[in-house]
C-alpha cells in the first residue's frame, strides 16, 4: 500500500495548535457523520475551512471530491477565499464550494436530458414567476385576489417536494383545489419555457435522483466528502438531497445552530438537526461554546433568553473577553422619541469613545421601522447604509440587457420576449403581439417560434407581419452566432448586440436627464465589465472557455440570491432588519422596537412562532461585540391613534444583574432625573461639536 506523505508545515501546525479542544475535535473526526453545535461566534468557519485541508493533506481526498454547500454566495466566497489560502502549498484546484442552488445548478446543468430539458434552460427569478402565475389565472378565469400569496404557497409546496399530484389529492376545499391546479398549470408552463425556477434547483435533482439511481450512484461517486454550513437553514428538499448524495457511507460533517434558525417562512425545519440522529445512527457531536465575538454580560443575556425555548440539544455560550458594559434599556415616550434618543446616544458614544461611524448597527424587526430612524439620521448628518436597498439586478436597463441575453440564450423564455421586443422601439403594437400570442399558445409553442411560422401570415398585416419577422430572424441570427462562441469571443458578441440595437441611444432618448441617462450607461457598462471578469476568472481558475448559457444562468443565479449582499467596504452606521443582520456582527449595537406586539410580532404570539422570535432577538443579541442598547417605547401610533406598548416579554428573561434600566415600568425617572439626564446628553453634544469647530 502506498501512502501520500506530505512535508512537515509548521504553519500548519501552528494553525491547527490555535484550535480550541472542540474545534480540534471537529476538524480530526472523520470516521463517521459528525454534526458541529457551532454557536453565535463560535469560529465555525474556521473549522469548515481547517476540515477541508486536513481531508486533503492527510486523508488523501482530491479536492473536487470535496463539496462544501452553504447558503449565500458572500458565505460561500469567503470559505473558499479562506480555503484556498489554508493550502497554499497543497493543491486546491477543482475544489467544490458553492451555494445549495449552484449545486443544484450545476446538476441540472450535467443532467438535463435526463430531466427531458434543452441545455439552454433558463432560471426564472420571483418577478418572471408571478407574471406567469398572473396570465395562467386570467387565462382560466381565476380572482387574483382569492389566490393571494399562491406564489408563496407553491415555493413552500416545492420546498417540502410535494409536486401538483399530491398537493391536489391533499386540498380539503374548492380554493386548495384551485391553487393545486394552478400549481400544475405553473410547472407545466415553466417546462413549456425550457426554464426552472429558483425552487426547482433542488427540487429537480432530488426528483431526477428519486427516479434514476444510476444517476445518483454517478453523483455520489463525485461527493466523496461534503460539509454543509448554516444546516438549521435547511428545507425538506435540501434535507432529501443532502442524504441522497452522502448515501450510506455517511461521509458528512454538517454544521449549524438551531437558536438561530430564524427562517421557517420560507421552509427551514431546525427539526433537521434532530433528523440526524434518526438517519445516522454513528452520529457524533460536537459542540463549540466558546464565542470570540462578544462580552461575557452579552453571553449571558443570549443565554438565558434561549433557554427558554425547547432543545434537543442544550448548549451554554461563554467567552474570554471580560463582562463588559452593562446592557443598557431605555424607555422611551414614543417612537419619535424612541429614533431621537437612539441617535443621540449614538452620537455621544462615538464622540466619547473615538470610534468609526461603521462600528454601529441599529437593528428593527420590521423594514417600516427603518423611517423614523433614518430621518433623525440625516437630522444630525450621519451617514447610514440601509440594506435591503434596489439590487443591481432590478434597474430597468440591466433587466433590458439580461432579457435579451437570456433570449439568445433560451428562445423559448416568453418572459424576455416580451420585455425586449419594443426596446429599443420596433414599433410592434399591443395589439400585434396580443395576436402573435394567441397564435403561439393555440399552437403550442413559444413566441420566438411563433415568428417563424407561414401561419403568422393569416393574421397579421402586411406591415406588422414584417417587423414581427424581422425581429425574429435577427434573433435566430444571434442564437445561432451565440451557439458558437465562447470566452472572449462571446463577450465581443454580447457587446456586438448593444452596439447593433444602439441601446446607449436609446436610453438617452427615454432618460429623464443627460446625467440619469448616463447613469444607467454606467450600470451597462459596469455588467459587460462583469461579464469579463467571469469569462477571465474561468479561464485562469479552470482553464474553462465559458459560453454565454452558463455566463447568463450564474448570472441570474447571482441576481436572485445576491439581491441584499452588499460587498462594498463602507464607513457608515448599518440599519437592517434582524433576519438581514444574520452572520453580521458589530463592536456596537442599538435594538429597537423591543416590544410586545413588535419582538415577539403580534402574528406570533402563540407556539412554534413564539419560539422562532425569541431565536430572532437571540440572533439580535448576539450580534453585539462590545456594547448592546435595548429601546422600546411607551406609546405607538397605529391606526391613527395612539396606543400603549408593553416591554417586551423577552426583556425579562433577562438576567437582571446585567440590565441598566432607564424607565422600566413601575420604577420610572422622576421629572427631575429625566431633565438631569436630558441636560447632560445636551451638555455632551455641545461639547462634542464645540471640539469639532476648533
Amino acid at each position: 500500500m502506498f501512502y501520500h506523505i506530505l512535508p512537515f508545515n509548521p504553519d500548519v501546525q501552528q494553525r491547527m495548535h490555535s484550535l480550541n479542544p472542540r474545534q480540534l475535535e471537529a476538524v480530526l473526526h472523520i470516521d463517521t457523520p459528525l454534526l458541529v453545535l457551532a454557536g453565535a461566534g463560535s469560529g465555525k468557519t474556521r473549522v469548515i475551512t481547517e476540515k477541508i485541508a486536513h481531508l486533503v493533506r492527510k486523508h488523501d481526498f482530491k479536492p473536487h471530491h470535496i463539496y462544501a454547500v452553504t447558503f449565500t454566495n458572500k458565505a460561500a466566497r469567503e470559505m473558499k477565499e479562506r480555503v484556498t489560502k489554508l493550502m497554499v502549498d497543497t493543491p486546491a484546484k477543482g475544489l467544490n464550494v458553492s451555494t445549495f442552488h449552484n449545486l443544484g445548478l450545476n446538476i441540472i446543468r450535467q443532467e438535463y436530458k435526463a430531466l427531458n430539458y434543452k441545455a439552454n434552460f433558463s432560471i426564472m427569478d420571483a418577478t418572471d414567476t408571478g407574471q406567469i402565475l398572473k396570465e395562467l389565472m386570467k387565462k382560466n378565469d381565476l380572482s387574483p385576489e382569492e389566490l393571494d400569496g399562491v406564489q408563496w404557497e407553491i415555493s413552500a409546496w416545492k420546498n417540502q417536494h410535494l409536486d401538483p399530484k399530491i398537493a391536489l389529492e391533499m386540498a380539503e376545499n374548492p380554493l386548495e383545489q384551485a391553487r393545486a391546479r394552478l400549481y400544475a398549470a405553473y410547472q407545466k408552463q415553466l417546462h413549456a419555457y425550457n426554464a426552472v425556477d429558483f425552487d426547482d434547483l433542488i427540487g429537480l435533482p432530488v426528483r431526477l435522483f428519486n427516479d434514476q439511481p444510476d444517476i445518483l450512484t454517478k453523483w455520489q461517486n463525485k461527493v466523496r466528502y461534503l460539509l454543509v454550513d448554516e444546516y438549521q437553514d435547511t428545507n425538506a428538499a435540501q434535507y432529501k438531497l443532502v442524504r441522497q448524495l452522502v448515501g450510506l457511507n455517511g461521509k458528512l460533517t454538517v454544521v449549524g445552530d438551531d437558536d438561530q434558525s430564524i427562517y421557517a417562512w420560507r421552509g427551514a425545519q431546525p427539526e433537521n438537526l434532530a433528523m440526524l440522529q434518526q438517519d445516522f445512527p454513528g452520529l457524533h457531536l460536537v459542540k463549540l461554546e466558546q464565542n470570540y465575538r462578544s462580552s461575557q454580560r452579552i453571553l449571558q443575556s443570549a443565554n438565558a433568553l434561549i433557554a427558554q425555548n425547547p432543545h434537543v440539544f442544550e448548549k451554554r455560550l461563554w467567552s474570554e473577553m471580560g463582562m463588559g458594559d452593562a446592557i443598557r434599556v431605555i424607555a422611551c415616550a414614543n417612537e419619535n422619541q424612541e429614533a431621537e434618543r437612539v441617535v443621540s446616544e449614538l452620537v455621544v458614544h462615538k464622540f466619547q469613545h473615538r470610534t468609526k461611524t461603521r462600528d454601529y448597527a441599529i437593528l428593527y424587526r420590521g423594514n417600516h421601522q427603518a423611517r423614523l430612524i433614518e430621518r433623525a439620521l440625516r437630522e444630525q448628518n450621519l451617514p447610514y447604509i440601509l440594506s435591503g436597498g434596489q439590487s443591481f439586478f432590478d434597474k430597468a436597463e440591466i433587466k433590458d440587457v439580461m432579457s435579451y441575453l437570456k433570449l439568445i440564450v433560451n428562445p423559448d423564455d416568453d418572459a424576455a420576449f416580451l420585455r425586449i421586443i419594443n426596446t429599443p422601439r420596433r414599433e410592434i403594437g399591443a395589439t400585434t403581439l396580443e395576436k402573435l400570442a394567441t397564435y403561439a399558445t393555440n399552437r403550442g409553442i413559444s413566441l420566438f417560434d411563433a415568428t417563424q411560422e407561414f401561419g403568422l401570415t393569416q393574421i397579421l398585416s402586411e406591415k406588422s407581419l414584417k417587423r414581427v419577422q424581422l425581429f425574429g430572424q435577427v434573433l435566430l441570427d444571434w442564437v445561432k452566432e451565440a451557439e458558437v462562441l465562447e470566452g472572449a469571443e462571446m463577450v465581443t458578441f454580447v457587446r456586438g448586440v448593444l452596439d447593433k440595437i444602439e441601446y446607449d441611444n436609446w436610453l438617452m432618448e427615454t432618460a429623464s436627464s443627460v446625467k440619469t441617462a448616463e447613469k444607467r450607461i454606467e450600470n451597462v457598462r459596469d455588467l459587460l465589465l462583469w461579464i469579463e471578469r467571469i469569462v477571465k476568472k474561468a479561464d485562469e481558475e479552470d482553464g474553462d472557455q465559458l459560453k454565454l448559457a452558463k455566463v447568463v444562468s450564474h448570472m441570474t443565479l447571482m441576481d436572485i440570491m445576491e439581491r441584499n449582499e452588499d460587498e462594498k467596504e463602507h464607513d457608515m452606521i448599518s440599519l437592517m432588519t434582524l433576519h438581514a443582520s444574520k452572520g453580521l456582527e458589530f463592536p456596537h449595537v442599538f435594538l429597537v422596537g423591543v416590544e410586545e406586539e413588535m419582538l415577539p410580532h403580534k402574528q406570533n404570539l402563540e407556539s412554534p412562532g413564539l419560539e422562532e422570535e425569541r431565536r430572532l432577538a437571540y440572533v439580535g443579541i448576539t450580534r453585539a461585540q462590545r456594547s448592546l442598547t435595548m429601546t422600546y417605547a411607551q406609546k405607538r401610533r397605529k391606526y391613527g391613534e395612539d396606543m400603549r406598548c408593553e416591554p417586551s416579554r423577552f426583556l425579562y428573561e433577562l438576567p437582571e444583574d446585567v440590565l441598566q434600566w432607564e424607565g422600566k415600568p413601575g420604577v420610572e425617572l422622576s421629572k427631575e432625573e429625566a431633565k438631569a439626564h436630558g441636560n447632560a446628553q445636551l451638555e455632551q453634544i455641545r461639547a462634542m461639536l464645540a471640539a469639532k469647530a476648533k
